[in-house]
C-alpha cells in the first residue's frame, strides 16, 4: 500500500516570468505546452495567475527553460 503523504497548501506563482521566457524563446503557449504535456490553454491560464501548476508540472516548465525550479516559479504557502 502506498504511503498517505500529507496534504500541503501552496502554490507556484510568476506568470509574468513564464511569459518572459517563452518570448526570449521566440515560443508560443502551444509550443510549450506540446513540450510539457499540457494544453495551450494551461499555459495561458498559469501566466493570468488562474491556475497554479502542480510541483511536477512546475519542474516539467523548469526543464524546458533549462532553469531551476525557483527561476520559474515563487513558491506561496496558502
Amino acid at each position: 500500500m502506498a504511503p498517505s503523504w500529507p496534504q500541503i497548501s501552496a502554490r507556484f506563482t510568476r506568470g509574468d516570468r513564464l511569459r518572459v521566457l517563452r518570448a526570449e524563446r521566440e515560443w508560443s503557449q502551444a509550443k510549450l505546452a506540446a513540450q510539457v504535456g499540457v494544453t495551450r490553454q494551461a499555459i495561458n491560464s498559469i501566466e493570468k495567475g488562474r491556475f497554479h501548476p502542480n510541483l511536477r508540472l512546475a519542474f516539467k516548465i523548469a526543464r524546458a527553460f533549462g532553469k531551476q525550479i525557483a527561476e520559474v516559479f515563487i513558491y506561496e504557502d496558502i
